[in-house]
């Protein structure tokens, strides 16, 4: 997954590496101090009393109602929108240039929503202070806890407006933030034994077991975790990643370049112009589905077509900032059961 966070790489590279890239910053909860328990204090809370979350950088925020200005980043608002939690103000990718709702923001009505910024390293304080936001919640794609998406220039001034919640998307199973996800929806309301909540979940067990089968019976079938850009394609490797890592762990036969060609983009993946895109040789190629990178359909570099991958039709999509529920993952480990199980060996 292409995930670098230093000033070095271009804002391109940043976003159009195959994964979450960023130099975010890392706000502060103005919470309370940790709390013991290591989770929510308010699981099934209705719309009224106290409010307490203690997230993946071990800081808790206590506030003395349950949220309901929040602002979140774009993909979590849409986790939360399936699980019945509307948030009315977003950062991140959230229309596309003709208007549209980004990958990003999953099934949520985007015309309804405040924006304070659809790019990276674009959110208007000013408007964000004028909501009145009672809590900000992103996501963390690295050790230090940078919140993704705020801004490094103004993370002080969002610091002071509102308390932080970040939910941690690094070095760690899909599982996992989808669980962490899950108990913070509870906190702000969401029933978890809903019927549709249930289904979700047993839906997505069901095609993670598929996928373990899948793997089993063709470990012959190599898969490769790619994304594009103007000049450069990008390869990923499993370390990091929570889908590349899940699927690893289920059995999937990855394409794994070797860590000193990702040491310069800080071991997420590895940088290869388009003349050397047949470098890694795979059976599927798994292609980074969000706006800000180049879609299949749309590449036009004569190496790319002339890949046994692409020439068999065995490239689908891949969500390297999946939204966090059940409903939203189960599709991405389908659709790559699927591939595996019908794909022809070409490599």
């Amino acid at each position: 997954m292409s995930n670098a966070r230093t000033a070095r790489f271009s804002r391109r590279g940043l976003l159009a590496a195959g994964g979450a890239l960023g130099i975010g910053a890392l706000v502060t909860a103005c919470g309370s101090e940790d709390s013991k328990d290591g989770g929510s204090d308010a699981k099934g809370a209705a719309k009224s009393g106290p409010w307490s979350f203690k997230d993946d950088r071990g800081k808790t925020v206590s506030l003395d109602q349950v949220p309901t200005k929040i602002v979140a980043f774009t993909g979590v608002a849409a986790a939360l929108y399936d699980y019945g939690i509307e948030v009315e103000g977003v950062f991140g990718p959230t229309k596309t240039k003709d208007g549209k709702a980004d990958v990003q923001a999953g099934d949520m009505d985007v015309s309804k929503l405040t924006v304070f910024g659809n790019r990276f390293d674009q959110f208007n304080v000013e408007q964000y202070a004028a909501f009145q936001p009672e809590v900000l919640i992103t996501t963390t794609f690295d050790a230090a806890g940078t919140l993704w998406y705020v801004p490094e220039a103004s993370k002080d001034k969002i610091a002071k407006l509102a308390p932080s919640v970040a939910l941690s998307v690094f070095d760690r199973q899909m599982p996992k933030p989808l669980q962490r996800m899950a108990e913070l929806a509870e906190s702000l309301g969401a029933d978890l034994k809903d019927a549709k909540v249930v289904e979700a979940k047993k839906r997505f067990e069901a095609a993670s077991e598929r996928l373990r089968k899948a793997a089993k019976s063709r470990p012959e079938i190599k898969v490769l975790a790619g994304s594009a850009s103007d000049a450069i394609f990008y390869v990923s490797g499993s370390n990091f990643s929570i889908d590349l890592e899940y699927f690893k762990a289920l059995g999937v036969n990855l394409v794994e370049p070797p860590k000193k060609a990702m040491e310069a983009n800080g071991g997420w993946f590895e940088n290869l112009s388009w003349e050397n895109v047949d470098k890694y040789p795979a059976d599927v190629i798994m292609m980074d589905d969000r706006a800000s990178t180049i879609q299949p359909a749309d590449i036009t570099e004569a190496t790319w077509k002339k890949l046994p991958a692409v020439k068999a039709g065995q490239v689908i999509a891949r969500s390297p900032e999946p939204i966090l529920s059940y409903d939203k993952c189960t599709p991405l480990v389908e659709n790559l059961a699927k591939a595996i199980e019908s794909a022809k060996k070409v490599s």
